[in-house]
């Protein structure tokens, strides 16, 4: 929770300093700031959902993507070494606003009828209708939270164990099998040079993650906001 509430506050300090002295001629502090922002607003969200639907859920994909991001990097970071997403709560609440997200925007439009856009395929006989109907309630609104939360759950679940096995097993091999005179404690070379490089891996995980799990919210509310069959 200590983590989680250091990213709060580093992410607020970032998009404060990062906007309120904006020029029209950037710095390269704004024109990094710049290309962060501008590659979510414009590849993510309104490449996804168009400029009307686009602005209007923008506000919180963006915080769903630096919020994601940043808890993310944790894992890496040095005397932190977890990422804030590794336990299920924050990727729990993160698949329940996605879900809630694209519900309401299909409600908002469609009213009750969402719901039967989304269920029923028009034109087939009622047997394989019904069917159609509970794969689709599946889909939709059951599998859809549940494989968000632990996508994003279980990666970096995995890069903070794989980092973990990696160099607990540097530390063994140098500090007790190498320093006991045993030769095979130069395997700690190896499981770090391992480590290292799960850690550029890790690097980039955390990166897609927050990209992945921002693109199928958009995508989600734009599928709600689709017309109907």
């Amino acid at each position: 929770m200590l983590i989680r509430l250091l990213v709060v506050v580093v992410l607020v300090l970032f998009l404060w300093l990062g906007s309120r002295r904006m020029t029209l001629v950037p710095s390269r502090g704004q024109a990094a700031f710049e290309f962060v922002t501008g590659f979510v607003r414009n590849n993510i969200v309104i490449g996804t959902l168009g400029q009307k639907d686009g602005k209007r859920f923008m506000p919180i994909l963006m915080t769903i993507f630096f919020v994601t991001l940043g808890m993310n990097l944790t894992g890496v970071i040095p005397g932190l070494q977890i990422a804030g997403t590794s336990v299920i709560g924050l990727p729990l609440i993160m698949a329940v606003i996605a879900y809630a997200l694209f519900i309401y925007a299909g409600v908002r439009k469609f009213g009750g009828r969402y719901f039967k856009n989304a269920l029923i395929l028009p034109g087939l006989n009622p047997i394989m209708a019904a069917f159609l109907a509970i794969l689709e309630l599946l889909s939709t609104f059951i599998l859809r939270p549940i494989t968000l939360c632990l996508r994003l759950l279980m990666n970096m679940v995995a890069g903070h164990m794989l980092l973990v096995l990696c160099f607990a097993a540097t530390d063994f091999f140098f500090f007790t099998v190498l320093a006991g005179g045993n030769p095979l404690g130069l395997l700690g070379v190896g499981t770090f040079a391992f480590g290292i490089a799960f850690t550029l891996l890790e690097l980039f995980v955390a990166a897609l993650q927050a990209y992945v799990i921002t693109i199928l919210a958009a995508i989600y509310i734009q599928m709600a906001l689709a017309e109907e069959h």
